[in-house]
């Protein structure tokens, strides 16, 4: 156990740190200065009460499971780590996630997982404004809607959403792909809807299985979005798209 914590204990081979008597900082750095070798691989947080920034920055394959909400950017960042959070999340969650798994058990607010390189987010409520902004490799599965400008920018990676989304779906979108059980409020700018041939409908299933719902919704449901690349390059005739 690392002592820099001031309040946290083991149990069962479990480390518990309670952030009403622990600080973020002092529970990121314990985490930070864990070895390849640890075998403290399993962290529990309780009181997280919506502070910022909880598990950023994580780079081992460590698992660590929060007792309630959780304010802006937690799980920054992360590499190789899963991180479930039992409760809500606030802006910024799996923002730059480079690999391993953020596991939301509520909403999230703007920009979940903006800018990912990697890794899995899973969302299990409802996702706001511009979740998956500017993703480069990011899987997101959202069980719930999506707010408006979701995957703006979008270069690479899946956006799967069993809900709605809303206005301006993949606007400037590259080359992430987009599925979408619901209604969409509107596409923005070059988004259009694609055919929906059998290597994308088994893509969406490799995403289904591995957020543990692909029994649970039938793929036929599913439209798929993606970039007409009429902006790619700069030509005067699309000047007002851009």
């Amino acid at each position: 156990m690392n002592l820099s914590l001031r309040s946290s204990s083991v149990l069962d081979g479990t480390t518990h740190v309670d952030l009403a008597t622990s600080t973020v900082r002092e529970l990121n750095g314990a985490l930070h200065a864990l070895k390849p070798d640890t075998n403290e691989t399993l962290w529990k947080i309780a009181n997280p009460r919506g502070l910022h920034a909880i598990a950023a920055g994580l780079d081992l394959p460590v698992s660590v499971e929060i007792d309630g909400p959780v304010g802006y950017y937690c799980g920054g960042m992360n590499k190789q780590a899963r991180i479930i959070i039992e409760g809500t999340a606030g802006v910024g969650v799996a923002e730059n996630m480079m690999s391993g798994l953020v596991h939301v058990k509520g909403d999230a607010s703007q920009a979940a997982g903006a800018t990912g390189n990697g890794g899995l987010l899973i969302i299990d409520g409802n996702a706001s404004a511009r979740c998956g902004i500017s993703m480069k490799g990011i899987d997101i599965v959202v069980k719930g809607s999506v707010g408006h400008l979701s995957a703006f920018m979008g270069q690479a990676g899946t956006l799967t959403v069993l809900g709605d989304a809303g206005e301006a779906l993949g606007d400037s979108l590259y080359e992430a792909k987009l599925f979408v059980r619901g209604t969409v409020a509107g596409l923005g700018a070059d988004c259009v809807e694609k055919e929906m041939r059998d290597e994308h409908k088994a893509l969406l299933a490799s995403k289904l299985e591995a957020a543990g719902i692909l029994g649970e919704v039938d793929i036929s449901e599913f439209r798929r979005y993606g970039s007409s690349r009429t902006l790619y390059h700069f030509h005067v005739d699309n000047v007002s798209s851009y």
